[in-house]
């Protein structure tokens, strides 16, 4: 009997809980953002712009850059599958390299093989959104559909439960980024891009690799795209002039 009253006001208190804290992620600004980590970089070459965004986002655990002095995070959106990503893969095996993965639903739907192999190789699987929807343009519970039918989704079909978000088009609001924590996710925006995900258009190999290589910096968040015919190419290139530079491929740890 007793045990049974405190299982009801446990369950009363966390029902309040959710309330409270649905009520107040409703209160919070949806201006929609575009994240682009800018051009000016410190003397260690970190976007000041990815430092910035740290500063302020931080506290809903949004990320650009992660805190550390040797480590670069390869990390890949899953949008559609282009032929690409198989050879991705082998160069990071062969490499001995892992990366992050960023699916859609429809990704993981279509394309069981490659993302099994993936959990297999030991990369980390991420959360996309089930349909790329930008979450500003949701209401919060919408927003939480989004993100959840595909943690469902893959958590069911392949037994992997993720744990980390990159908001489709990399656009955020302050309401959106307290949902994803709210469902126990890290943000994972970028402190490096490029114009790599127009197929019909791709970048020119040689520059490719410089400015990728380039921009090498400590904690840096690469985010690259595997329908890249470019990306595929030159990546094996890219691990080692990182490696040359003192830098180790990782994977996050927050």
């Amino acid at each position: 009997m007793i045990r049974s009253l405190v299982s009801m006001v446990l369950a009363l208190y966390m029902s309040a809980a959710t309330v409270a804290a649905n009520a107040e992620i409703s209160t919070l600004d949806r201006t929609s953002h575009g994240y682009g980590q800018g051009l000016e970089v410190d003397e260690n070459n970190r976007p000041t712009g990815a430092a910035l965004f740290n500063d302020q986002y931080g506290c809903y655990d949004c990320y650009a850059m992660l805190d550390s002095d040797k480590e670069i995070y390869l990390t890949f959106d899953q949008g559609y599958e282009n032929g690409y990503t198989a050879p991705i893969l082998d160069t990071l095996k062969e490499k001995n390299a892992k990366a992050v993965f960023f699916l859609t639903g429809d990704y993981a739907e279509r394309n069981e093989e490659l993302v099994k192999r993936m959990i297999d190789e030991g990369h980390i699987i991420g959360n996309h959104g089930m349909k790329h929807a930008s979450l500003p343009k949701l209401s919060p519970d919408e927003a939480k559909k989004e993100i959840m039918t595909l943690h469902d989704l893959v958590k069911e079909k392949y037994g992997y439960e993720m744990t980390y978000f990159r908001p489709p088009c990399g656009e955020y609001s302050e309401q959106s980024m307290a949902v994803c924590q709210s469902l126990g996710y890290k943000t994972l925006l970028w402190s490096f891009a490029y114009a790599d995900w127009d197929v019909n258009n791709q970048p020119e190999k040689t520059a490719a690799f410089e400015r990728v290589s380039g921009a090498a910096h400590g904690g840096g968040i690469y985010l690259l795209h595997s329908v890249s015919a470019t990306n595929a190419e030159i990546l094996p290139q890219v691990i080692d002039s990182f490696r040359e530079q003192g830098f180790e491929i990782a994977l996050p740890k927050i």
